[in-house]
């Protein structure tokens, strides 16, 4: 069965507006940002109205194929012990690559599609990913999972299948960003910057290094 066959007719005129992934973004924008261990389906979401970036990403993938984009999950990898990973979902434009994302920070959420490679995108990211104890924490990135090869499961439907579509998305090998010594030589980020990414977060939600 399509997606759009298990929606409610106002939830179809909702899923057919999301028209360009600046749209997919602002839906996203729209919805709290929830912190918990629950991945839910892309038809959860719509109906829970809250996500967090994972399962934002799942609705932002599966909504981009809705319009012709191949549905593509990207990670970005912190330190170990330091943060939280984030899920973008990516998408391709005259050859460069965008990104959708729902994020409790300001700076990781929407990237128009200007940049020519996926290192450049996740580098984009940089500066804004850091923790609560101000330390950037941005160390890899992981190849586009397509999610066109897990057609056989009805994940945007099924959390069951969910599960499975994240378990296979945490198995995908980390691309280095930075060496050794560049990582050494950080600082950490200002304080404006800290309290300007901070701008309408859910405290709950934060990653908490040690505990």
């Amino acid at each position: 069965m399509e997606f759009i066959q298990h929606l409610t007719p106002p939830e179809q005129l909702e899923w057919e507006s999301l028209n360009s992934p600046l749209a997919i973004q602002n839906f996203l924008d729209s919805l709290p940002y929830i912190g918990e261990e629950r991945n839910r389906s892309p038809l959860n979401v719509l109906r829970d109205r809250q996500c967090h970036c994972l399962d934002g990403g799942l609705l932002a993938a599966l909504a981009l194929s809705r319009l012709g984009f191949p549905p593509l999950l990207m990670d970005l990898v912190p330190e170990p012990g330091k943060d939280d990973d984030h899920v973008l979902a990516v998408y391709r434009i005259n050859g460069f690559y965008g990104a959708i994302a729902k994020s409790n920070f300001v700076g990781l959420r929407f990237r128009e599609p200007v940049y020519r490679s996926l290192r450049e995108l996740a580098m984009s990211y940089f500066e804004a990913f850091y923790n609560i104890n101000g330390e950037k924490t941005l160390r890899g990135y992981t190849r586009p999972l397509n999610l066109n090869r897990f057609q056989h499961l009805d994940w945007a439907v099924n959390e069951e299948h969910v599960a499975i579509v994240v378990d296979h998305f945490y198995s995908l090998k980390s691309i280095p960003l930075l060496t050794a010594e560049s990582i050494a030589l950080l600082s950490p980020i200002d304080r404006r910057s800290y309290e300007a990414g901070m701008f309408g977060t859910n405290f709950e939600g934060l990653y908490r290094p040690g505990i």
